[in-house]
């Protein structure tokens, strides 16, 4: 099965890599080619625009910023949607559930299967194959991409139809936003409150009120380590897509809202480019 990838950045790039270790024939854009360079060197071929991809591809998956990439790169003038009839696309982009319908019926009205499969997770799972992928599409869409999920992932949830995939990231997401904004709240109070730092942090790495994930956290924070394996900057555009499908579903989101707005102080602050756990300095110095 010859695959084409679009999307080579933090996430994408190690997806891609795991795809091509394990013996798939893999084609290859991104919007900056040197980012593809180690996938290359590796024995990925190098398309000049995306249309090629779909070109020389039977699976496409892409894994972009945000909507307005994923439409650009599908739907500019070398773009790949009206060079792919009856084949398959996936796309792990994190977008928002109205746009993903969007994406359905411009697939449709082209005999392209389409399967929504954003993913959970970050860097290390990335590199290692171990994301979760939530996914919306038809059953057989789905079990004929599961070869490939699998060799990028450790577990797939398959929520229903399309869109459901799209639309249980935003609730991940969300969850994801604000489970690291109490921790850091609750870190600086308890340093305020004359606790030792360390001490508070370790204890709350293993207590039942907190999210599994901040356990591989904590040690980031402690040693000021905000290398990013999340940009913080995704996770404000991500709530912004929360916040957006709030509206359109007249869903009440008042904390959340206020996440979204604290996220947007931090990139504003510069820590745009650092990963999303440095709201914790965020807070510290406000």
């Amino acid at each position: 099965m010859k695959i084409g990838f679009i999307g080579l950045g933090i996430m994408g790039s190690r997806m891609a890599e795991n795809l091509l270790k394990s013996g798939y024939e893999l084609n290859i854009y991104n919007r900056t080619e040197s980012k593809a360079k180690a996938l290359i060197d590796q024995g990925a071929i190098w398309k000049d625009t995306p249309a090629e991809v779909a070109k020389s591809s039977e699976v496409l998956i892409t894994m972009l910023a945000n909507p307005e990439a994923v439409e650009n790169t599908a739907f500019s003038e070398n773009g790949f949607i009206n060079h792919f009839e009856n084949k398959l696309w996936m796309d792990s982009s994190t977008v928002n559930p109205t746009f993903t319908k969007k994406m359905v019926k411009e697939a449709n009205l082209r005999n392209i299967r389409f399967v929504d499969a954003p993913v959970a997770g970050s860097l290390k799972p990335a590199q290692e194959g171990n994301l979760i992928f939530l996914v919306g599409g038809d059953k057989q869409d789905v079990n004929d991409l599961t070869p490939l999920m699998e060799i990028m992932g450790k577990k797939i949830v398959h929520a229903g139809q399309n869109s459901t995939g799209t639309s249980l990231k935003m609730v991940v997401n969300l969850m994801l936003a604000q489970s690291m904004l109490a921790f850091s709240e609750a870190v600086h109070l308890g340093t305020n409150l004359g606790i030792d730092r360390k001490f508070l942090m370790e204890f709350l790495a293993n207590a039942a009120v907190t999210a599994p994930f901040l356990s591989g956290k904590v040690h980031k924070i402690a040693d000021e380590d905000y290398f990013t394996e999340f940009p913080l900057k995704w996770m404000q555009k991500d709530l912004q897509l929360v916040a957006q499908s709030a509206y359109e579903t007249e869903t009440a989101l008042p904390s959340g809202n206020v996440a979204k707005e604290l996220y947007q102080l931090a990139k504003s602050k510069g820590l745009a480019d650092e990963d999303f756990s440095a709201i914790f300095k965020l807070l510290g110095k406000e």
